[in-house]
């Protein structure tokens, strides 16, 4: 039998593409087991999937509430030491004494997405073992390539103008490599492996995975990479909405849906940017959804206008709301594009500035302008994404939406292993 380990260190948005694919793996025969953060054990179990739980729960380090993890440096490199432990456990080897395991592990392969240096720690296991490697970006943003420019990253200077992109992705890859080179080579050295001159090129790998839709996050092909495009990796949610939430939704017109999920807000007071969001709806006319998520948001008063919601599909509530206003997950995103909703979308870090600038770019929403709402900005915000055309589009631009990908990447993952 063909057996599979999935690897993601990183926030809900990083684990459920990697559980859709472990679930399309398993329909094709294959056995599959995960290694992500402890707080998504629930969700994987749900799944009826095994998982091995790979190193601090992602909230507590977001929030920098792991004792004494506080150094970049220390938490890099003992996340890829932990990465490579939890990869080599889910392969259910006895591989403990860092050597290469004789002859490959037969009929395996890795893939992983997530924190680059749990992807290291992650390509080190697969290299252990001797099984065949893939590396999945969940954003096109994050591939070299001459047509576009990467991800900023925190604390890298960048030319302020006049700079190609093939520059911006020289400098993004020296900036890589002095901030995770060397905690990874030290730990490539500690279990026999070489070290590595550039650590982003590495745990690419030759051939990558392009988890996004080709329409909301398209690749254009470049001599620079093979990338295969799959289609963004999704599930079908089918849980029912809370019984309060379509009481809700059936007591007057489609509300606002805000919500930032696994995100804290940047520098923000949860309490004020719940008032904010909720007058900016009241602006518009709109009665509010506000999903509480990481962001905190809560109710502001005992208006009838105004309901919470936590972890909720969706798939099944986009469809019903006038407007969704998120942080610009790459899940979220597709999620919102496949409903047909026009998006809001407040980016705070990573890809989410891309996808912003892809939503408003289709005029299927609007990018709003820095990390904060405000009940003016968002106002002005709602006021574009309301309005007939967007809407329009939003709906136009729907049953274009990809929702196969999670299947092709699974028969590419498997053939890569070889015949059965």
């Amino acid at each position: 039998m063909k057996r599979v380990v999935l690897s993601s260190y990183g926030s809900r948005g990083d684990v459920e593409p990697v559980v859709a694919l472990a679930l399309r793996l398993r329909e094709l025969g294959a056995e599959v087991r995960l290694c992500v953060p402890p707080d998504f054990a629930e969700l994987v179990g749900a799944a009826g999937l095994p998982m091995v739980a790979l190193a601090w729960p992602i909230r507590a380090l977001a929030t920098g509430r792991v004792p004494g993890k506080t150094s970049l440096p220390d938490i890099a490199a003992e996340l890829t030491a932990l990465a490579d432990a939890a990869v080599i456990a889910a392969a259910g080897t006895e591989e403990a004494d860092g050597g290469t395991a004789a002859g490959g592990v037969r009929d395996l392969a890795v893939v992983a997405t997530g924190s680059l240096p749990a992807v290291a720690g992650a390509r080190a296991a697969a290299e252990r073992l001797g099984a065949a490697w893939a590396f999945a970006a969940l954003s096109t943003s994050y591939l070299p390539s001459p047509h576009q420019a990467p991800a900023p990253w925190p604390g890298q200077e960048v030319p302020a103008e006049g700079a190609d992109n093939r520059t911006l992705w020289d400098l993004n890859s020296a900036h890589l490599q002095a901030l995770f080179g060397p905690t990874v080579n030290a730990h490539r050295a500690s279990v026999g492996l070489p070290a590595v001159d550039g650590v982003r090129d590495h745990v690419h790998g030759d051939h990558p995975l392009l988890a996004t839709d080709p329409v909301l996050g398209p690749w254009r092909e470049t001599s620079d990479l093979d990338v295969t495009q799959t289609g963004a990796w999704l599930r079908t949610d089918e849980r029912p909405l809370p019984a309060d939430l379509v009481t809700f939704l059936a007591a007057g017109s489609a509300p606002v849906y805000v919500g930032f999920g696994s995100m804290p807000l940047r520098g923000a007071d949860p309490a004020e940017v719940s008032r904010a969001v909720v007058a900016a709806a009241r602006a518009r006319g709109r009665r509010v959804l506000l999903g509480s998520g990481w962001a905190g948001l809560a109710p502001v008063d005992k208006g009838d206008d105004v309901l919470v919601v936590g972890d909720v599909n969706h798939q099944a509530l986009f469809r019903r709301v006038a407007a969704a206003v998120h942080h610009g997950g790459a899940g979220t995103t597709v999620t919102a594009a496949g409903a047909g909703v026009p998006q809001v979308l407040v980016p705070q870090v990573a890809d989410q500035p891309y996808w912003a600038g892809r939503v408003a770019g289709l005029g299927i929403g609007v990018a709003h302008d820095g990390p904060v709402p405000t009940a003016e900005s968002l106002t002005a915000a709602l006021t574009t994404a309301l309005s007939p055309t967007v809407r329009e589009r939003a709906a136009a631009l729907a049953p274009s939406i990809r929702t196969d990908g999670a299947a092709v990447a699974a028969k590419l993952v498997l053939d890569a292993v070889g015949p059965a």
